[in-house]
């Protein structure tokens, strides 16, 4: 199969926080990774902009430094990196200040695409925004990208999308969440609305349940004070899950464009009911002789602040009423897992006799590691002795299935980060989502915090409390296995 990597349009992107870690880590080496595949046209630049004291050149040595450390040895071309290093530009800039700003303007084009990347703190969203416009910089076709968290709550939310009204358009405003970028994720929507196959059986007449597992076994050493004022439910929950809840159970859009598919996700949000108490189990990691507790990692001698939670949802419309959603995300797990699995009805009368071992069809679609899905089905077990049942999954591995193109698949923020120069925002999230994702969290926030509940404390490594395990067996259900 052969890859089709097709040039965006001449562009400008100036990278706020051009020396940060996030710049660092992925949103450099990424475009590298397009300059590689030949997807930058030969005038597009790439405009650092920082307050610290560093000159083109010095911005040059960073980058490749960062390009060294976080591509692989196989695609660091020496000759391809001299070339995508040329396309580089610094600007010493004080984002709440005056420094700079005149600077930047004579760098950033006017007549070519403008994209600016907010790689920064949401303090500074609003500043630099304001500065964009009073300036002069930012055209009237300009971009911009802004990285979560998008607020802290409702009302937070509601004055950063303000303060970026002020000067840019809904359309202007691309809300990142690198989660949405995976290939997995897409291919959802292409499962569900290219396949004759899923989409007829979508619904709760024939879906028992939904799994949606993002775990982790890191824990939040290096971001306790972040970490400590958010809490899973606001890091992960929020965002991350929601979204993925949203493209599993909206409606087909009436095409796949930007504004039609957000429509269909924001249904989603409004429709949720509110969780109740017993269907929500928030955790928090135990130390022990290897690795520290989360209060250590946190650096605070006591804190309610969860590092797991798991709940249960009710979507109250008319393809979902009755079928459950089970959420669940936490730091220290057993293995790093992504996953949703969407588990099917028995079927209604069963020929075979009570032990032969039939289940229920299940399908898996893993967004990491080793993204791809697989459907388990029932079979006859190969061999003498009678009608035995066994479950097999039919599996399909993208980097088995599709060999080296996806296992050279771009990474979220390489292929987000192209979307903008299009114009493409149907990866984003639009404003009124955000609020309403927080109008829905906030409430569940709140109760929980006014009743003094504390989180359920679990071993470092394991599946979360016992609690969590209990969601599921009180319904009659279990969790899908967290692989190490």
């Amino acid at each position: 199969m052969v890859s089709r990597v097709i040039p965006v349009d001449p562009f400008d992107l100036v990278i706020f926080g051009g020396t940060g870690d996030l710049a660092r880590r992925k949103i450099l080496p990424g475009l590298y990774r397009r300059h590689l595949d030949g997807q930058m046209p030969d005038d597009a630049r790439i405009i650092g902009a920082a307050r610290g004291d560093m000159d083109t050149d010095g911005y040059r040595t960073f980058v490749e430094s960062a390009v060294r450390e976080f591509v692989s040895k196989k695609k660091c071309n020496p000759k391809v990196l001299k070339s995508f290093l040329e396309r580089l530009r610094f600007v010493q800039l004080d984002a709440t200040g005056k420094q700079g700003w005149t600077d930047l303007k004579d760098v950033v084009r006017q007549d070519i695409v403008q994209a600016f990347y907010f790689s920064v703190g949401p303090s500074l969203f609003g500043p630099i925004a304001e500065r964009l416009h009073t300036h002069g910089i930012a055209g009237p076709t300009a971009r911009i990208v802004v990285e979560k968290p998008f607020g802290h709550d409702e009302a937070s939310a509601r004055a950063l999308n303000a303060s970026l009204a002020k000067h840019f358009d809904e359309y202007q405003i691309y809300r990142i969440d690198h989660y949405l970028g995976k290939e997995t994720v897409q291919n959802l929507m292409a499962l569900r609305f290219g396949n004759m196959l899923f989409e007829p059986l979508w619904n709760a007449q024939y879906v028992d349940h939904i799994q949606i597992t993002v775990a982790e076994t890191v824990g939040v050493e290096g971001r306790g004070s972040y970490y400590d004022k958010s809490g899973a439910m606001r890091d992960m929950v929020q965002n991350h899950l929601m979204q993925l809840l949203c493209l599993t159970a909206m409606e087909p859009p009436s095409k796949f464009e930007p504004n039609a598919v957000r429509d269909e996700k924001l249904k989603i949000i409004r429709a949720l009911d509110p969780v109740a108490t017993d269907d929500i189990v928030r955790g928090q990691y135990r130390g022990n002789d290897d690795v520290a507790s989360y209060l250590e990692d946190a650096e605070t001698g006591a804190s309610t602040t969860e590092s797991f939670v798991a709940m249960k949802l009710q979507i109250s419309n008319w393809r979902w009423n009755g079928t459950p959603f089970y959420l669940r995300t936490g730091k220290r797990m057993r293995g790093r897992m992504s996953e949703i699995v969407v588990r099917f009805k028995e079927p209604p009368h069963s020929i075979f006799d009570e032990d032969t071992g039939q289940s229920a069809n299940e399908l898996s679609i893993r967004l990491q590691p080793n993204e791809g899905m697989d459907l388990k089905v029932t079979i006859k077990e190969p061999g003498l002795g009678g009608m035995r049942l066994i479950d097999v999954p039919l599996d399909m591995t993208f980097a088995d299935a599709l060999g080296e193109e996806a296992a050279d698949a771009p990474d979220a923020y390489e292929r987000l980060i192209m979307d903008v120069i299009r114009g493409n925002q149907t990866l984003f999230m639009r404003g009124d989502e955000v609020e309403a994702a927080w109008a829905w969290t906030d409430p569940i926030i709140a109760g929980w915090q006014d009743r003094g509940d504390k989180p359920k404390l679990y071993d470092p490594f394991s599946t979360g409390p016992e609690e969590a395990l209990m969601l599921l067996h009180k319904d009659g259900r279990r969790w899908r296995e967290i692989r190490e």
